[in-house]
């Protein structure tokens, strides 16, 4: 198995499952909780990422507005992103994000409201300022691509006074960002694993935050309708490409199915080992490392994407799951 391109296919899974959970969400339960969602994700990431990261990425030394446009710009690189830096002073610097929005992959982004991108904005870029301890450092967004705008544009500004709440989000949509120059945008000098990997971890971050999210805000039981059917779902539509690029050519039997499971969980970052011809363990759950032990649904959401993924493999077996054990038997015995 070529790990680099399992670990692509891990983070497309992911992807995946994120974008699948906003537009189940959007269309059982509306743009506003749609938007309260990505808002509470956005947030959480946010808050366990953006002063970490400013670290790693060796920006703490900048002017905020600088160094949490040049954040954007490499973190989201990281990711696969499309996205542009152009610095006006120390004190206003523009993030772009052209067509195609990697958020909502391909046609996806006609089912996202206007609300859910604004509720991301709201949750990451207007916080910045809170995050560095700096209450004048807002963002004025100029363009939304999910309004039929060329992208999601904008630019952090440090103003001369103290901003209200409100006021850290902006909305001007009457500017238009400087030409992007490759030459003045920063570079990340990282060998090609280290990128892959974090382009890896990018991707699951967002069902690392959505996950336990929805069920804060929908219960439990709203939480397996929404989260998991969208997993169920994307499992489906996603199993012949991840097994593909999993060095995988499925024939339907229990066995290979197996070796799907397997792969996932190590391309993933965690241990698996194959009990029998049928069952599986897995040994850690790297998705959810270093939180509190999460609530049962967040695990039964998660594992639904095999369960989607075994549908599309053979609609005539079931899984059997016990925590990250999970056993393959005829449908009819389930």
């Amino acid at each position: 198995m070529d790990e680099q391109k399992a670990w692509k296919a891990v983070a497309d899974w992911y992807h995946g499952f994120f974008v699948g959970l906003v537009l189940r969400t959007v269309v059982q339960r509306g743009a506003e909780d749609a938007a309260k969602l990505a808002f509470r994700t956005f947030r959480t990431q946010h808050l366990a990422r953006f002063l970490p990261g400013l670290q790693k990425l060796g920006l703490t030394a900048l002017p905020d507005a600088v160094a949490a446009a040049q954040y954007h710009y490499l973190s989201n690189r990281i990711g696969g992103v499309s996205v542009e830096y152009m610095p006006e002073t120390d004190r206003k610097a523009w993030v772009r994000f052209p067509p195609p929005r990697w958020a909502w992959k391909g046609v996806a982004i006609c089912g996202i409201p206007t609300q859910v991108s604004e509720a991301m904005l709201r949750g990451w870029q207007a916080h910045n300022g809170v995050s560095l301890g700096n209450p004048r450092l807002g963002f004025v967004c100029t363009k939304m691509a999910v309004d039929g705008d060329a992208g999601l544009e904008g630019y952090f500004r440090e103003y001369d006074h103290p901003l209200a709440p409100e006021d850290r989000l902006r909305f001007v949509r009457d500017e238009e960002a400087p030409p992007f120059d490759p030459v003045l945008a920063p570079v990340l000098d990282w060998p090609a694993e280290r990128l892959a990997k974090a382009h890896r971890s990018y991707a699951m971050e967002y069902i690392r935050s959505a996950l336990p999210a929805c069920v804060d805000l929908f219960g439990a039981e709203t939480a397996r309708f929404l989260a998991g059917g969208a997993a169920r779902l994307v499992g489906m539509q996603l199993y012949a490409e991840t097994a593909a690029a999993l060095g995988l050519q499925p024939d339907g039997s229990p066995a290979s199915f197996v070796d799907f499971m397997v792969r996932l969980a190590r391309a993933q970052g965690d241990h698996a080992e194959i009990r029998t011809g049928t069952d599986v363990r897995q040994i850690g759950w790297k998705l959810m490392d270093g939180l509190p032990a999460p609530h049962p649904a967040v695990q039964d959401c998660w594992a639904a994407m095999i369960e989607g993924a075994l549908a599309a493999h053979n609609h005539r077996l079931s899984l059997r799951r016990d925590g990250l054990r999970w056993s393959i038997v005829p449908a009819h015995l389930t």
